[in-house]
């Protein structure tokens, strides 16, 4: 199957080309008709295979094809973090390029002023993170009476990170009637039981095991005591200073302090976390993707808003205490079918989370072989 194949507008088919892209991921090939259709969908797919274009894609084609809607917000993107919003406005941007469509973000840590003038371009598109959402909401500065499509991107996030009675707050200011798509790429109970509540008769599209690993990524696992974690992060990255690896830590602090251990030691890092203002965490994604700065140290917060194109290496410096988050910071390698390594390093007081980790994804991390 090609895009052509999906009925897609020239316009956007013409935007495709020019990413290289030719045939669709499986979840955008079996997402994509549903949402052309008009269905409400929960969509679960491995992070790195296209979530975003398999409902970008459909949207913009209904938009394009709903002349009357041309100044009003007629879909509403909420995602859990600053960066996952910047990451769908960019694919909007690529995948809009040969249309009138317009969209803004809104999310905090940002001045609302300049978001309140931005929405006076009168978008059709709004991506925004719940609590900006609300306030603009609140004090009338958005519109959403004419909505036709809502979207919760990373659902299961948006429950873990307790943002259910914001998203029901959103909702009172929505149509009832319109088209609501879930998308994620874990698929807890809870989400299943969430989606009852708002939407009807969704059509459901599972690409592979629901919380699977793309086979893309080989992880490994080292064991080591918690002091000699620094060190032993040393020696994978200065085993091809060339590449550039995200570290992920459990908190803020723990973030911060990598940052030092790893400077006495000769590794230059920065660090990513919600203590940082916006422009910082801006700054510090621009010199990662460029290649200033090869060693990213990102608390959760980056775990599902960073898209790198052909990142060679992820480490969980820190387990996760929730298993489907170390499938969301693995899904940061081996994305649109490149090749990465995601490397666990485990203490002895980390195997309770390492063994709930094993048994979401249904296998057993291999010994990483530098190590052995």
């Amino acid at each position: 199957m090609t895009f052509t194949d999906l009925k897609l507008h020239p316009s956007l088919l013409k935007a495709i080309e020019e990413q290289n892209y030719t045939n669709p991921t499986p979840i955008q090939a079996q997402s994509i008709p549903q949402i052309l259709e008009g269905h409400d969908l929960i969509g679960c797919a491995q992070t790195g295979t296209g979530k975003t274009a398999s409902y970008v894609l459909p949207i913009l084609n209904m938009l394009l094809d709903a002349k009357d809607n041309a100044k009003v917000v007629t879909a509403l993107v909420v995602v859990p973090t600053r960066e996952l919003v910047q990451q769908v406005c960019e694919n909007i941007t690529k995948y809009a390029a040969h249309t009138n469509i317009k969209h803004v973000p809104i999310y905090g840590g940002a001045s609302p002023v300049n978001q309140i003038k931005n929405l006076k371009i009168r978008p059709n598109i709004i991506v925004a993170t719940p609590g900006r959402l609300i306030d603009f909401l609140n004090n009338k500065h958005i519109d959403l009476k004419n909505l036709k499509h809502f979207v919760l991107d990373e659902a299961d996030q948006m429950l873990d990170m307790g943002f259910v009675k914001d998203i029901k707050k959103i909702i009172s200011f929505l149509p009832q009637t319109k088209q609501t798509l879930l998308l994620s790429a874990t698929m807890p109970k809870e989400i299943h039981a969430f989606a009852k509540t708002i939407q009807k008769n969704p059509r459901e599209v599972t690409i592979e095991r629901v919380s699977s690993t793309v086979k893309t990524v080989t992880q490994s696992i080292v064991f080591t005591d918690q002091k000699n974690k620094a060190k032993v992060l040393e020696q994978l990255i200065k085993t091809d200073e060339k590449s550039k690896c995200i570290v992920f830590v459990r908190t803020k602090h723990g973030a911060d302090k990598l940052v030092i251990q790893l400077l006495k030691q000769g590794v230059e890092s920065i660090a990513i976390h919600g203590n940082k203002s916006q422009n910082y965490r801006n700054n510090a994604l621009s010199s990662f993707k460029n290649n200033t700065m090869k060693v990213l140290i990102a608390t959760d917060i980056a775990a599902r808003g960073i898209d790198i194109e052909q990142l060679p290496l992820v480490v969980n410096y820190d387990l996760p205490n929730i298993p489907e988050t170390y499938v969301h910071r693995i899904g940061r390698t081996g994305r649109a079918g490149h090749s990465g390594k995601a490397i666990t390093l485990c203490a002895p007081e980390e195997n309770k989370e390492l063994q709930s980790i094993q048994k979401l994804i249904g296998n057993k991390i291999p010994l990483e072989p530098a190590f052995q």
